[in-house]
């Protein structure tokens, strides 16, 4: 056998080539090598579930299976092979944003989504164009504004044929063919096809009513 330091180390390894089983079961009488195997056996017999997962509620008898994302199931189904990575997912479904911005206390879900928005604070613009130089807070927003460069238009409309750059654009124009009008403006029920449209209309909304006052 190999040589262990510590005194608890040395009598496991040492059960582990005798056999012995010291730690008896007293419902069914099956032994076991450590005290802690013989208390998660005896979880089958009184079905006693320590261990609840934060993500779905669902409780085990062993913090191993806990850990396995395969014992979770999501409620859109998707299956992850991290553990880590499902209860990011789960964040969707619950609504939960445990990521707090310091400095104006909005909450987010990923912590990512935090770093993004605390740029708006800071000011800060790691994303730098290698063309023209401008700087951008978002990698995807250094993206599209590349293609200003390279002239590249990824989005095709399916009716016309057209291409644009960014897929906001492309939406923005399919409704040019279906006759959408998805912006509704809360204050005269009016609706516009696009939401710079309504903006506008919402500010002529927020303009002061003169009232004319006529001399007696």
């Amino acid at each position: 056998c190999e040589s262990f330091i510590g005194n608890s180390h040395l009598m496991r390894q040492q059960r582990t080539c005798t056999g012995e089983k010291p730690f008896e079961c007293l419902i069914c009488g099956k032994g076991f090598n450590q005290n802690s195997s013989l208390v998660n056996h005896q979880r089958i017999h009184t079905g006693e579930k320590p261990f609840e997962c934060p993500v779905c509620g669902k409780s085990f008898s062993q913090n191993s299976n806990l850990r396995n994302p395969l014992n979770v199931r999501t409620i859109c189904g998707k299956s992850f092979s991290e553990y880590y990575s499902l209860v990011k997912h789960q964040r969707t479904h619950t609504g939960k944003k445990p990521f707090e911005c310091a400095i104006c206390g909005k909450s987010f879900s990923h912590n990512s989504s935090l770093v993004i928005h605390q740029r708006t604070h800071t000011g800060e613009k790691p994303f730098e164009c290698p063309d023209c130089g401008k700087s951008f807070s978002q990698s995807s927003q250094l993206v599209i504004h590349q293609r200003t460069h390279t002239g590249e238009k990824s989005y095709e409309c399916p009716d016309c044929g057209k291409s644009f750059s960014t897929r906001s654009k492309l939406i923005n124009h399919v409704l040019i063919h279906t006759g959408g009008k998805p912006f509704k403006s809360p204050e005269c029920r009016q609706c516009f096809r696009k939401h710079s449209t309504l903006i506008t209309q919402k500010k002529i909304h927020m303009r002061p009513t003169v009232m004319s006052v006529k001399k007696s």
